[in-house]
C-alpha cells in the first residue's frame, strides 16, 4: 500500500512539471525513472514556492504562505514529513540520495526577494538574485544528476552557471509580463541608463535599437553561462548527460525565438516550437557523440 501511495505522490509531482514546463518535462522525462521522479519532486517544490509569490493575492497573504512553506521545510529537515504529495515524494528523494537542504532554503530566499522586490542596480546584483531563484535549483538537482560521479567544486559551479543562465533567459523572455503584471523590472538600472532605455516608452512603442542592444548584452551573459555548462557536461552521470544537455539547449532556444519575433518580449509569450525542439534534441545528441 505504501508503495502505491508513493507512486501517487510522484504522479502528482509529474503532473505539476508536465503542466508547468514542457521543455523541462521533455528533457527530464528521458532520465531513468527513479531519477526522473526525483527531479519531478524537486520541481514541484520550486513550483509551489514560485506560484506562492506570483499568485494574484494580497502581499500579506503571499508572505504568510511563503513563511508557512519555509516552516514546513524546516520541519522536513528535522525529520517530519508534512502531509502533502510533494513532501512525501521529497522524503523518498532525501532517503535515496545524499541531498542538501541548503539550496532549498536559498530558493525560498529568492522568492522572498521577489515579494519585497527592490531595484536591480547592476549585473552583479542580477546574477546574485538569479542564483537564489535558479542557481539554487541546479544545486538541488546535483545529488541526482551526479549521483555516480560525485559532487565537487567544478560541477557545483557548472550547475549554478546553468541555473543563472536559465534565469537570465527567463528575464529576457518575460520583460513585458514582469513589468505589466508583476510591477517588476529585472533589467539592471545601470544597463538601462547605459543604453538610454526608457522601459515605459518601450512598452508603448515596441522594441527599439537601444532596447535590443541592452537585451543582447544580457543575452550574451546568458549564452556564456550555457557555454560554461556545456564544457562541463562530462561531469554529470552518463545516464543524465543527454537529458540535462537537452534541457539547456531547449531553454537557450527561447532567446532565438525572441529574436525571430523581432525582440517582442513585451506583448508576446515566446517559446520554442516543437519542430525546433526536435532540432535542438538532435543537436544535443551530436554534441555528446563528439565528446
Amino acid at each position: 500500500m505504501a508503495g502505491t501511495d508513493l507512486k501517487k505522490d510522484y504522479a502528482y509531482c509529474e503532473k505539476v512539471i508536465k503542466a508547468s514546463s514542457k521543455s523541462f518535462y521533455t528533457a527530464f522525462s528521458k532520465l531513468p525513472k527513479e531519477k526522473a521522479e526525483a527531479v519531478y519532486a524537486i520541481y514541484a517544490f520550486c513550483r509551489q514556492a514560485d506560484d506562492t509569490v506570483d499568485a494574484n493575492e494580497p502581499i500579506a497573504l503571499k508572505k504568510k504562505k511563503l513563511m508557512q512553506l519555509e516552516e514546513e521545510l524546516t520541519a522536513f529537515t528535522q525529520g517530519e514529513t508534512p502531509d502533502h504529495p510533494m513532501w512525501r515524494a521529497l522524503r523518498d528523494v532525501f532517503t535515496r540520495y545524499d541531498m542538501d537542504a541548503a539550496p532549498f532554503f536559498d530558493q525560498l530566499e529568492g522568492q522572498k526577494r521577489d515579494l519585497s522586490f527592490q531595484e536591480i542596480t547592476d549585473l552583479a546584483a542580477l546574477k546574485e538574485y538569479s542564483y537564489y531563484v535558479a542557481g539554487s535549483v541546479g544545486l538541488m538537482l546535483l545529488p541526482i544528476l551526479a549521483h555516480q560521479k560525485g559532487i565537487n567544486k567544478e560541477i557545483k559551479e557548472s550547475a549554478i552557471s546553468l541555473g543563472v543562465a536559465m534565469q537570465l533567459t527567463n528575464i529576457l523572455r518575460d520583460v513585458g509580463e514582469d513589468y505589466r503584471d508583476n510591477d517588476r523590472i529585472y533589467l539592471p538600472t545601470e544597463l538601462l541608463n547605459h543604453h538610454h532605455v526608457q522601459l515605459e516608452k518601450v512598452m508603448q512603442m515596441g522594441p527599439d535599437q537601444a532596447f535590443i542592444a541592452l537585451w543582447e548584452e544580457l543575452a550574451k551573459e546568458s549564452e556564456e553561462g550555457y557555454q560554461n555548462f556545456f564544457g562541463s557536461i562530462h561531469l554529470f552521470d552518463k545516464d543524465c548527460q543527454l537529458p540535462v544537455l537537452v534541457s539547456a539547449k531547449l531553454y537557450s532556444g527561447i532567446m532565438d525565438s525572441v529574436r525571430k519575433n523581432d525582440y517582442d518580449c513585451l506583448n508576446k509569450r515566446n517559446f520554442v516550437p516543437e519542430v525546433k525542439m526536435t532540432e535542438l534534441i538532435l543537436e544535443a545528441r551530436k554534441l555528446l557523440k563528439k565528446r
